[in-house]
């Protein structure tokens, strides 16, 4: 009998079983994602304007820096995002107390409605696929999301998790 590493042979999963879990996770997103699509393209914005109101939302006073490393996305990207979104009234930003090089950010009232309004769908859609799956697959699912996610992506997600920044 050949051996098999301790991953495999506790899953037992086939290449197929596999691919198709990578296909679930692709048709999921999408549908994940839909709803606040559509908002998003009659606001002219993408959903790199989601996930930085999302984190703003989560964490408000945020620093750049911080919001960079969570999105890992590039700062002229991050910069462009976030100019539209303070030109046209959702974010705020203000020079720290502490250090007055650092930016922190903040939704306005008109930001926060916006978010909630993409976050709503959301929420609805994850809150009815965790009744029907049940609290164990919901568990098992986010082992496997977290199992997933690079070891300091991990970090980041446990410290928002925990409340912190």
């Amino acid at each position: 009998m050949s051996e098999v590493s301790s991953g495999d042979a506790l899953l037992f999963l086939t290449d197929e079983q596999l691919r198709q879990g990578i296909e679930a996770m692709f048709f999921a997103y999408r549908g994940f994602t839909s709803a606040p699509d559509a908002i998003l393209e009659g606001l002219d914005y993408g959903r790199a304007h989601h996930r930085a109101l999302h984190f703003i939302a989560r964490v408000p006073g945020m620093n750049v820096k911080r919001l960079l490393e969570i999105l890992g996305v590039t700062k002229q990207s991050l910069n462009r995002v976030l100019r539209t979104l303070i030109e046209d009234g959702l974010v705020e930003s203000r020079v720290g107390t502490a250090d007055k090089r650092e930016r922190h950010l903040y939704l306005t009232e008109t930001g926060a409605a916006l978010e909630s309004r993409l976050s709503d769908a959301q929420r609805r859609q994850m809150r009815a696929a965790y009744r029907q799956a049940g609290p164990d697959a919901v568990a098992g699912f986010r082992q496997v999301l977290e199992a997933m996610m690079e070891p300091r992506m991990r970090s980041t997600y446990g410290s928002l998790r925990d409340g912190g920044a």
